[in-house]
Formats: structure tokens, sequence, C-alpha cells
């Protein structure tokens, strides 16, 4: 599903035009990604939480010559679903 199927859905269902549910949308992803950015957790019950997770550098291998390859330290995004959305999921795809 694209931002524009979201909006487009979100708009059917609230009433609001496009415009202004685009710009709720666009407002929505600035928020959780700056409070992410600056190493706040976002937390959205039922649905899941943004973070950012430190991953420590580390040494890894090329798979063609076999060397080691030094892989530096970083910062990224991660997204945990909530129990609900996990299990609504799964339901989904048992059958």
């Amino acid at each position: 599903m694209t931002k524009a199927q979201i909006v487009d859905q979100i708009a059917e269902a609230t009433g609001l035009t496009k415009i202004e549910t685009e710009a709720v949308v666009d407002g929505f992803m600035h928020t959780v990604i700056e409070a992410v950015v600056d190493g706040e957790g976002v937390e959205l019950r039922g649905f899941g939480s943004f973070r950012a997770q430190e991953r420590a550098a580390r040494t890894a291998r090329n798979p063609r010559t076999n060397e080691p390859v030094p892989v530096a330290a970083r910062t990224l995004p991660v997204f945990k679903p909530a129990a609900e959305f996990k299990r609504r999921v799964q339901d989904a795809h048992a059958e």
C-alpha cells in the first residue's frame, strides 16, 4: 500500500478532503521521524512503537574473498509491532 492509497482510504473513512488528509499523514510521519531522530521513542498502543537502535561495530566477511571487512557502528530506526497487531496478522495468514 502506498502513501496515496493510505490518504485515499483515510479521506474516505473520515470525510476529510484528500489535501487535508495528506497534510495529516505528512504531519504524522514528520512528527514520528523527528521524535526518533531526537532519541525519543514513539508508542502507539495497539499499533506498535518506533525507536532508534544502536548497532555496534563489527567485523563481517567479504563472501568472494573471505577477507574481514570492518562494519562501523550505526543507529537505525526500528518498528516493533504491538501484540494485537502481530496476532491479527498471524490470524489472517493462518488459514
